[in-house]
């Protein structure tokens, strides 16, 4: 009886000590929490919140109804998108564009990182940095912009085509030319950005690594591929299954290919965020918009999981 008294007061005691260094903690750095809650609020309202709006892809919705629908549809609004050739268009639009793309930046920014941790002169490797940094930051309506100025009748592109005996060529008028336009200005806004992940990968590499590969032997080429690569591939491996889980999803190409695309150009500038566009705010079609918008969410989850399983077979290291 007694032993069990003493054991409920240290009981007691323990949670009354731990609570008291849990106010004291709180006391002390109060400031940072208050800070994260601004953040956590934001994914609450903005993210979580709106989730629930999904329910209209299984209902039918009028503007000026019910928030969530006036009545049950069930899975029509799938099976009509399932149906729709323009929709499947703008599916195989997504994929090509989004592949092309990543086939292209992802290579070129691994290499472009490992080219800018052997500039040895500090000055020149930060005015290098800060260039390739820049056009990440220009607004993407200043970027179409000067696409669009480049690629003109009467821009420089088509200047040298006619200073070299050339035909004029309207690129931003025919389909075959957008994925190029796309793929070429994309690697050139996310380039610099994209190496800084791997240059603080690279930075926290133990030199000594580097020493006895040297003593060993390996040239410059081979420490590079036998001990940098080595040591940066679980930041490569968790890049790529960000990349691949975003192959079919429109991400930040939705305002690129808004401002650049034009009817002329839909046959393969069509992707789905666009098409969701037209067919929600464009047509008023909210709950077909939704279903197609809910699918295209599942499928990058999908995609996800599924290169974060292969990517923790093959590698030992992936997302969670």
């Amino acid at each position: 009886m007694f032993k069990k008294k003493e054991k409920l007061a240290g009981t007691e005691l323990t949670a009354a000590a731990k609570k008291g260094e849990f106010k004291k903690y709180m006391r002390k750095y109060w400031q940072f929490y208050a800070l994260l809650l601004i953040p956590v609020l934001y994914y609450i309202i903005f993210r979580y919140i709106p989730m629930a709006g999904n329910v209209i892809a299984f209902r039918r919705y009028r503007a000026g109804g019910s928030l969530f629908g006036q009545k049950w549809s069930g899975l029509k609004y799938f099976k009509q998108f399932i149906g729709d050739k323009t929709f499947w268009r703008a599916f195989r639009n997504t994929l090509v564009l989004n592949v092309s793309y990543l086939a292209v930046r992802f290579p070129l920014t691994l290499i472009f990182a490992l080219l800018l941790n052997e500039i040895k002169a500090l000055w020149w490797k930060k005015f290098v940095q800060t260039v390739s940094y820049l056009p990440h930051f220009i607004s993407m309506v200043i970027v179409t912009g000067m696409i669009r100025e480049l690629v003109s009748t009467s821009g420089p592109l088509n200047q040298l085509v006619a200073h070299f005996g050339g035909e004029k060529i309207s690129f931003i008028a025919f389909p075959q030319y957008f994925n190029p336009i796309f793929v070429i200005s994309g690697v050139w806004q996310a380039l610099g950005w994209g190496t800084i992940l791997y240059l603080a990968a690279i930075a926290g590499i133990n030199p000594s690594l580097y020493e006895a590969a040297e003593v060993d032997g390996a040239n410059h080429f081979q420490r590079v591929w036998h001990v940098t690569i080595p040591c940066i591939l679980p930041t490569i491996t968790t890049l790529l299954i960000l990349d691949i889980g975003g192959l079919v999803g429109s991400g930040g190409a939705f305002e690129k290919v808004f401002l650049l695309y034009n009817p002329m150009t839909y046959e393969t500038a069509d992707i789905i965020s666009t098409f969701v566009f037209r067919m929600g705010l464009g047509s008023g079609n909210y709950s077909y918009a939704t279903a197609v918008g809910l699918f295209e969410a599942l499928l990058n989850l999908t995609l996800l999981t599924i290169a974060n399983k292969i990517s923790k077979k093959v590698s030992g290291s992936g997302l969670w």
